[in-house]
C-alpha cells in the first residue's frame, strides 16, 4: 500500500484525502477488508513540538461471514484515528518504547501501519449479519430465521434405535430401557 505521505515541513498542517488499495492481511478469521480494495483516508497532518499530530478518519470496506448462520456480510467501517509520529531525537522518541510510538523516517510518515492496526483491531472476531440472528438449526443445519417458528426435529433415542430400525417403529417411543412398551394385539 502507497501511504506515505510527506509530513515534516516546520509550523505546518496539511490535509489529506486519499485512497490507496489495501494489501491481503487485513483481515481476522471471518472478516476482513478484501485485498485490493480501497481504504479512504481523510486525514489532517499537523506539526506540533514532538513530531507530526495525525487526526482523521478512515473508511474502510469490510466483507466476511455471519459467526452464527455464515451468511456473507458487507459492510463499511469508519473509524476515527489520532497519532502522533515523533521526530527523530524528540523527548517522545527518547522516553518511549520503540514499540510504543510511530516515528518520521527521514521526512515521511508511513501511514499503512497506522491504517492497518485501526482497521484490524476494529475489525468483530464473531461479526454477525443481524443482532438478532438466530444461528442455524443444530438438526437439520437451515438458518433459523428462514425456518418457520414451529419448526422441530423428531428426537431419536439412541437407546431404542437398532429395534426401531428392525421393527420399522418410531425410535423415540416413551419408556426407559428395560420398560416394555405398551402395544395393542389385534
Amino acid at each position: 500500500m502507497d501511504l506515505r505521505e510527506l509530513g515534516r515541513r516546520a509550523g505546518s498542517m496539511q490535509e489529506l484525502d486519499r485512497s490507496a488499495p489495501t494489501p491481503e492481511d487485513w483481515r481476522v478469521e471471518l472478516i476482513g477488508v478484501p485485498a485490493g480494495a480501497e481504504v479512504r483516508l481523510r486525514l489532517r497532518l499537523e506539526s506540533v513540538m514532538e513530531g507530526v499530530l495525525v487526526t482523521g478518519e478512515i473508511d474502510a470496506p469490510v466483507t466476511g461471514s455471519c459467526a452464527r448462520c455464515l451468511e456473507p456480510i458487507e459492510d463499511t467501517l469508519s473509524l476515527d484515528v489520532q497519532e502522533l509520529y515523533a521526530y527523530e531525537g524528540s523527548t517522545t522518541e527518547a522516553t518511549s518504547e520503540e514499540d510504543e510510538v510511530r516515528r518520521i523516517e527521514g521526512d515521511y510518515l508511513d501511514l499503512e501501519p497506522l491504517a492497518r492496526d485501526t482497521v484490524v483491531l476494529a475489525l468483530p472476531l464473531a461479526p454477525v449479519c443481524t443482532e438478532d440472528c438466530a444461528g442455524l438449526c443444530a438438526g437439520c443445519g437451515q438458518r433459523l430465521d428462514d425456518l418457520p417458528a414451529d419448526h422441530a426435529h423428531e428426537i431419536v433415542d439412541a437407546r431404542w434405535a437398532g429395534l426401531a430400525a428392525k421393527f420399522g417403529t418410531p425410535s423415540s417411543s416413551p419408556g426407559a430401557p428395560g420398560e416394555s412398551p405398551t402395544t395393542e394385539e389385534n
